[in-house]
């Protein structure tokens, strides 16, 4: 197995455990608003919110070992790290046999490193003052916000239940009043709504226009696709993500999905993640960088 292949398999074989424990990881609010790093403020995108987000803890602020030095701080003993993945570019020679040259190539190889929630350093937090993490208030106005600022918005008719038509190009949704809350309401909508980020007229997903089964590997990575788009942007408002409840059947069908191909949660975030910018009128990062500012 090559490195960047393991690299696919450590990721995956963590998201398969939060599964298996029970429901998915990402169903939860971010209790201080989106995980970012301590030094850069930059907020961390794809992958990286989920793996950061499975955790419980207080602070949204992450830094790495060596950060927590420069800032006259320490990691606590016995403390676990966690995962964050970054895109590494990369340099390499390929042969043209009609030229008969060897010609330079870049591309991007996945690569990982370890940081650490605020809340496991002493040492820094009371220096810079967090030691109280700002709450994020659930606001429907931001949620309400949401939906009517998505750019080429598909139509929202009502509806007995919650889809979406890429025919018609259309979101059916019930009544906020049919449901137990305006935060499931809303996070349902948001889950339509990205599936309709993948219609030709706004990002054009890979096999999006193609015919699919119930179960299918298609179906079942566009459902993905999503489930974590919605719940990124249920971070974003600061709710959470309480509806869409799959079955144990579609969390098997995923989990055997993410044993076969250990890539299929890293390109779901990336899908998830340009769809939730695209309804938030945000530009597109493709890569993580390998600095430790990220």
């Amino acid at each position: 197995m090559s490195a960047n292949s393991s690299v696919y398999q450590i990721i995956t074989d963590q998201i398969i455990e939060k599964l298996q424990s029970g429901g998915c990881p990402w169903r939860k609010p971010w209790v201080s608003g989106e995980p970012a790093n301590l030094l850069s403020q930059r907020e961390y995108s794809g992958i990286n919110k989920f793996l950061l987000g499975c955790n419980q803890y207080s602070s949204r602020f992450w830094l790495t070992f060596n950060q927590a030095s420069k800032l006259g701080g320490k990691i606590r003993k016995g403390e676990k790290s966690s995962l964050v993945t970054f895109w590494k570019r990369n340099t390499y020679s390929k042969h043209n046999d009609e030229t008969n040259e060897d010609e330079k190539r870049q591309g991007f190889l996945l690569r990982y490193f370890h940081v650490f929630n605020l809340n496991q350093a002493e040492g820094i937090a009371e220096k810079l003052g967090l030691t109280e993490p700002s709450k994020v208030v659930p606001n429907i106005g931001v949620c309400d916000a949401i939906v009517k600022d998505m750019p080429t918005r598909p139509e929202i008719v009502g509806s007995l239940n919650a889809w979406y038509s890429p025919i018609a190009d259309k979101v059916g949704i019930p009544a906020i009043s049919s449901f137990n809350g305006s935060e499931e309401y809303y996070s349902t909508l948001f889950h339509e709504l990205v599936h309709s980020t993948g219609h030709k007229s706004r990002l054009h997903r890979e096999q999006f226009d193609n015919p699919v089964r119930f179960g299918s590997e298609s179906y079942s990575k566009e459902e993905l696709v999503a489930e974590l788009g919605a719940s990124m942007l249920c971070g974003v408002a600061g709710i959470a993500p309480t509806t869409l409840d799959n079955s144990a059947a579609y969390l098997s069908n995923w989990i055997a999905r993410l044993k076969g191909d250990s890539r299929l949660i890293i390109s779901a975030a990336s899908a998830a993640q340009k769809a939730s910018d695209y309804i938030l009128g945000k530009s597109q990062n493709v890569a993580e960088t390998e600095s430790e500012g990220v």
